[in-house]
């Protein structure tokens, strides 16, 4: 099955925020008590809710409320990142807030999976590289990271890394597969096709 080009995701360029920490699940993420809802528009507004806010709605030291990384679209984080529950809210969560790429040392293999299911790249680097762009990017919040899904490379100023990324979620996302219903959209006359080959579903509305 070919999917539609719009899908593909080749290559990302934007500035980046960073949130350090070890083991930040997906409660940090987006508590639970906010995952009540139909649809995932509006959970943009409780990314990492709990720990940016205290209960009178105080604003916490976060850089999620630091004015200087407004706009960024590359979120940076340290191991193990995303752990805890497999709720899909988390990487809907940050999608809403702007973030179209998560660079860290690791993930949690569920989270990972849903990113890549949203056509978000998880994109994991050796520590001492995450740390060395970290630091430059809090050192000047305007530098371009740039990500290369084909090379497996990413720019940061005048710096250039190798990461990892499984084969089957680099291929999904070059090719435009990560999104399912897409392809699907896409193979509609395969579908009707088969679909009229099998027995069961040949003429099933008519008898119904």
């Amino acid at each position: 099955m070919a999917a539609t080009n719009s899908t593909a995701v080749k290559t990302l360029t934007g500035t980046a925020i960073p949130v350090r920490g070890n083991d930040i699940d997906t409660d940090q993420i987006i508590p639970a008590r906010y995952m009540k809802v139909v649809t995932f528009e509006g959970l943009g507004q409780y990314a990492f809710r709990d720990v940016r806010f205290a209960e009178d709605g105080t604003p916490k030291p976060h850089p999620f409320n630091e004015e200087k990384y407004n706009g960024a679209s590359i979120l940076l984080v340290n191991r193990n990142f995303g752990c805890g529950s497999s709720r899909e809210h988390a990487p809907q969560a940050l999608n809403k807030a702007g973030i179209l790429a998560v660079i860290g040392e690791s993930f949690a293999e569920i989270f990972a999976g849903n990113c890549t299911a949203m056509g978000i790249p998880a994109i994991a680097l050796a520590s001492e590289d995450m740390l060395q762009i970290m630091d430059a990017v809090e050192a000047d919040p305007t530098v371009n990271i740039t990500i290369d899904l084909p090379s497996t490379t990413i720019t940061a100023g005048s710096h250039r890394y190798s990461f990892t990324l499984p084969p089957a979620y680099l291929n999904s996302l070059i090719a435009g597969t990560w999104d399912s219903t897409s392809v699907l959209l896409d193979n509609l006359n395969q579908i009707h096709e088969t679909a009229g080959r099998l027995p069961y579903v040949h003429g099933f509305a008519k008898g119904a």
